[in-house]
């Protein structure tokens, strides 16, 4: 009997092979399966994304020839062929220099291939071969039973060189080796060809699990690392695990050891069907279907369930271009498409199939692929909602919440007090449940808000801002007699500041007697009267003068340009000279300042203003020195100045 038994089993193998050899493949390598079967395999070979031309191929090639990757120019550039489609014979080059494999594997201590070199050690003491890792799941069970809790085994007193953790490892790889596309050429029965890539996806896993411990292997990482090995070598492929699962921008808040950070982007995405989605998220609720029924299927394996596989190529590139924001785009993109057909079921077990298993009229390119670019989803908004989801699983989400003092800000009024109310007529139950979409955005809105203001308005984080920002003191500054459009109380930068003190020190240096400090932080100065000056214009006040930066070389009469007290450049056109005998005193508009020294000749820059407070405003210290000083006389270069 078991001889008949193996010899049929033999029959059965053969007759396996040969059907899979005769069995023909897709252009991405999955088996063509008949109409019956599709629904089985959940899968479409109508492929409908768009060709790009020869020119624009040839284009995209140079541009990975030369490719750098913190460039924002090249990120630019492959967006836009992102857009219109990346041909599938240039997909491993695109998400190579996308991802930065080169750099990660130069930077890297780790080596690949010594990895593996010790891993074959424990395998080889368990009998186990890398190319028949399938068959070996009985065997590898039955070992993790011996050994126990213990790290020995239970029969010898030999240390055979793996651990219960080792065996545990190996069993979990096998084991998701089988759900992974069972239907692709690359991992479908015992062909040579499968054979090779079981092996490889096997070796690029362990290599994981060894290079980050702290993760190890978990559920959903057999199918990331199978979609890789399509597009890229062994070893290509193992570093891009590693770029995609240890960078923050890609799926490192997706993948741990115990699933921990998954379940918490589907509470985030749950929240993001709240705000955007409230009538189809209260309509999923009503029936009892939860978020992570069908979401958590969708990050584990990253979309790859689609059956249209040009889509879920094209998801993956966005996602080598903008990381995990992504995850949150073709989540919302699904759910907006799937709305109108939810909408309709009214029952548990119609919706959820339809959740897992997305029509392939909606999952087509041409459907799928421009609904994903058309959402947008802000880091800002990811981090909003990953706040409530945190204060939840501090407080609770039915803990009543901390409100703010009523003397600091105005209460906002609570839409779940809605709920506890008693019941009301059928006519107001209808217009409750017209309203109801809308009371779940504004639900998510307002524990939004009350989450900011407690946050800003408890006193230990206020005492902790104050202590991390201390205050500075502002000095009082007196306002302008004449402010001009440009002008702003109270406001003096450091550029203002450094001009003055700079200025000062200049006119210090030429000729200390015609210049007196300038009292308080004022700007205003006054001009000292001369002999051909009025008594009224040398009691105007005027800005004192001010540097700037000569733009262009040249005689005076070109154009200089400062920047003002407000940020506004403003051009200066100096004055054009004037005869002595013609020179009019007159006074220098407020908002228009004088030429600097570095605009006039060379044999009028050693002359300064002969500055100094008037004596309503001039200070006690610098009044009594200035008091015996005689005026200056009227020269051709004094009126000129003037």
């Amino acid at each position: 009997m078991r001889r008949r038994s193996s010899t049929n089993g033999s029959r059965r193998s053969s007759i396996t092979k040969q059907r899979s050899d005769n069995r023909s493949f897709d252009e991405f390598g999955f088996a063509l399966t008949k109409r019956k079967d599709q629904k089985l395999y959940h899968r479409c070979h109508d492929y409908r994304y768009p060709q790009m031309s020869p020119a624009r191929v040839k284009e995209l090639c140079e541009l990975l020839s030369y490719w750098k990757c913190g460039s924002f120019i090249c990120r630019s550039q492959i967006e836009r062929y992102i857009r219109m489609g990346i041909p599938p014979s240039l997909r491993g080059r695109v998400w190579k220099c996308l991802l930065g494999i080169d750099s990660q594997r130069e930077s890297s201590d780790f080596n690949y291939q010594s990895c593996l070199s010790e891993v074959r050690g424990p395998l080889v003491d368990l009998g186990v071969s890398e190319y028949g890792i399938l068959s070996a799941i009985a065997t590898l069970s039955d070992t993790q039973n011996d050994l126990g809790s213990t790290d020995q085994p239970v029969s010898s007193g030999l240390d055979p060189g793996y651990s219960r953790d080792d065996v545990t490892l190996f069993r979990q790889i096998a084991l998701d080796l089988q759900r992974s596309f069972p239907s692709h050429r690359s991992l479908m029965g015992d062909s040579p060809e499968a054979i090779e890539g079981q092996a490889k996806l096997f070796r690029v896993l362990i290599a994981y699990a060894k290079y980050n411990p702290k993760i190890g292997y978990s559920q959903g990482m057999s199918y990331l690392a199978a979609v890789l090995l399509m597009q890229l070598g062994e070893e290509e492929a193992f570093w891009a695990l590693v770029v995609l699962l240890d960078k923050p921008k890609y799926l490192a808040q997706l993948f741990d050891l115990n699933l921990t950070e998954v379940q918490h982007q589907v509470k985030v995405i749950h929240y993001f069907l709240k705000h955007r989605k409230p009538q189809l998220s209260q309509h999923l609720e009503s029936m009892g279907v939860s978020s992570v029924h069908f979401i958590m299927p969708w990050l584990l394996t990253l979309f790859t369930s689609l059956p249209c596989w040009d889509s879920v190529l094209a998801v993956w590139d966005l996602i080598m271009l903008n990381g995990v924001c992504v995850v949150f785009q073709t989540s919302l993109a699904i759910m907006e498409l799937l709305e109108p057909l939810l909408l309709v079921l009214n029952d548990e077990t119609t919706v959820l199939p339809l959740l897992l298993r997305v029509p392939v009229n909606i999952a087509q390119y041409s459907v799928l692929v421009p609904a994903l670019w058309s959402t947008e989803v802000q880091d800002w908004e990811i981090k909003c909602m990953s706040s409530l989801v945190l204060d939840d699983t501090l407080h609770g989400p039915t803990a009543e919440r901390p409100r703010p003092e009523a003397h600091l800000i105005n209460p906002i009024h609570d839409e779940e007090h809605k709920e506890k109310e008693n019941i009301a007529t059928p006519s107001q139950q209808e217009q409750k449940a017209g309203k109801g979409a809308v009371g779940g955005a504004k639900g998510v809105l307002t524990r939004l808000m009350r989450l900011a203001q407690r946050n800003l308005l408890d006193p230990a984080t206020r005492w902790r801002a104050e202590r991390k920002t201390p205050a500075r003191p502002t000095p009082a500054r007196p306002t302008s007699p004449v402010p001009g459009p440009f002008h702003h109380k109270g406001r003096v930068s450091a550029s203002l500041t450094k001009a003055r003190a700079k200025s000062r020190r200049r006119c210090m240096h030429r000729g200390g007697s015609h210049c007196t400090p300038v009292g308080g932080a004022s700007d205003d100065v006054a001009v000292a009267p001369t002999p051909g000056m009025d008594a009224a214009v040398a009691n105007k006040e005027v800005r004192p003068e001010r540097a700037f930066k000569r733009t262009s070389t040249g005689p005076v009469g070109k154009v200089a340009r400062r920047r003002s007290n407000s940020g506004v450049v403003q051009p200066i056109r100096a004055k054009s000279f004037q005869s002595p005998g013609n020179a009019k005193p007159t006074v220098r508009d407020t908002r228009r300042p004088a030429p600097s020294s570095s605009a006039l000749p060379p044999s009028l820059r050693s002359i300064t203003f002969p500055a100094c407070t008037p004596p309503s405003r001039r200070p006690a210290s610098s009044a009594q020195p200035g008091a015996g000083r005689p005026a200056t006389p009227a020269t051709p270069r004094t009126a000129l100045i003037r």
